[in-house]
């Protein structure tokens, strides 16, 4: 039986929550979804403001090397994240972006998604949850993840207080990712059967 192994790196900034979305999205795996996870964090030598990237490996199978060459996700939250770990070995990479903060440069844009989460989290009220936006399209679109389970792992992390103001995030970027799933099927050639 093969593995089922996703590797999934989410890069940005210090100070943007990466390191908690990681912290999610495993949680979410391995609490949630009873799968082997590992979580690996990296912060640059100023921390705050300087590239910063945590990696994700979510398994059927116990997790026998946790680190990445090349993720099958992308979730790149800065320009600086996007242009230091695209990956560049493989071609069949799913890449998310917040819209409004990178510019890609991908030729196959059949696997690029994007969000205008920090725009999405402005309209909510709070940019802090630019993060959590992103989840819930992260979720959406990779299909890695139940919402279900992501939606609990979100109750459990974020501080007392602030579990409504995230789960309308976590929605908000679900809902976005739906939208753009459905509208990308709109856009697919129907299957032409020949007749004869």
């Amino acid at each position: 039986m093969m593995e089922d192994r996703h590797e999934i790196r989410i890069c940005g900034f210090g100070g943007q929550g990466v390191m908690l979305a990681g912290f999610i999205i495993g949680q979410a795996a391995s609490i949630y979804e009873n799968k082997y996870v590992t979580h690996i964090r990296d912060y640059g030598p100023e921390a705050r403001g300087s590239t910063c990237r945590g990696d994700v490996v979510i398994s059927d199978e116990p997790v026998l090397y946790p680190y990445i060459t090349a993720p099958s996700v992308l979730v790149a939250m800065s320009q600086m994240g996007y242009d230091k770990y695209r990956p560049k070995s493989r071609d069949d990479v799913l890449i998310i972006i917040d819209e409004g903060l990178v510019k890609h440069r991908e030729v196959k844009r059949d696997r690029l998604r994007s969000i205008p989460a920090l725009r999405f989290a402005e309209e909510l009220g709070r940019v802090a949850v630019a993060n959590v936006v992103v989840l819930g399209f992260f979720s959406a679109v990779a299909g890695i993840v139940s919402f279900d389970a992501m939606k609990k792992s979100v109750l459990d992390s974020v501080p007392r207080g602030t579990e409504d103001l995230n789960i309308r995030a976590l929605e908000k970027g679900h809902d976005y990712g739906l939208e753009k799933l459905a509208a990308m099927q709109r856009q697919k050639p129907a299957h032409v059967v020949d007749p004869s």
